[in-house]
């Protein structure tokens, strides 16, 4: 692996914080090690500006939350996610496991209306049980190994309300074998855990990365319960 850029350095620390949290049976532990040690430039996914894949979906549904609804981001990062929801007028909870990029989110937007919070996906507060009219998932299952995946699935559908819509963001692969990671992009027999929990496929956008090749997933379900 070159190590020329900050990213690469970064992808770098992930391969040994993952591979030490794996060998230690805490496979989300490595998050707040990634966090606190290393630059915002560093870490391959903080791209410190709404993700692109979110925006397309924002712009071309012409989503706009009304007041009472609320909407939650899984694996927040840094926040722009979460406050482009909030900038659309979602009521905005936004999690992730790590304190130190909760702690960014709020030293970067101090006078934001989001909820930023430090939780676990597999320890989520109860009363989050369907309470969102929408849930913004980019990239966090593709970072969790194949061991937890379905949990973290599970936990992730909970959270929609009936009625409710869900967006994944994620690297695809077109195969059902282990690939190599982290990430571990997901297959089509673990996207269809979603369906099996009570969502229903709505709309399926596919991008090409062409540099590598990559296949990324825009992906909007909708709760039928």
């Amino acid at each position: 692996m070159s190590l020329d850029s900050p990213k690469d350095i970064g992808r770098q620390r992930i391969q040994e914080l993952a591979t030490e949290a794996l060998a230690q049976g805490s496979p989300t532990a490595w998050f707040e090690s990634l966090y606190a040690q290393c630059e915002p430039e560093q870490i391959p996914w903080a791209l410190m500006v709404v993700n692109p894949y979110i925006q397309d979906w924002l712009e071309t549904e012409q989503i706009q939350g009304k007041a009472t609804q609320t909407a939650a981001v899984v694996g927040c990062g840094f926040g722009d996610d979460a406050e482009a929801l909030n900038q659309r007028g979602f009521q905005v909870t936004a999690f992730d496991i790590s304190a130190s990029a909760i702690a960014q989110c709020r030293q970067r937007f101090p006078n934001s209306g989001v909820n930023y919070q430090v939780a676990d996906l597999f320890a989520l507060d109860p009363t989050w049980q369907q309470r969102f009219d929408l849930v913004v998932e980019s990239r966090t299952i593709q970072a969790l190994p194949l061991e937890v995946r379905s949990p973290a699935i599970e936990a992730i559908a909970t959270l929609v309300a009936p009625g409710g819509s869900l967006l994944i963001v994620t690297y695809y692969r077109d195969r059902e074998d282990p690939p190599d990671g982290p990430p571990w992009p997901l297959s089509d027999g673990e996207l269809k855990q979603f369906q099996a929990l009570g969502l229903i496929e709505v709309r399926r956008k596919v991008f090409l990365r062409e540099e590598n090749s990559t296949q990324i997933l825009q992906l909007h379900y909708k709760s039928v319960s």
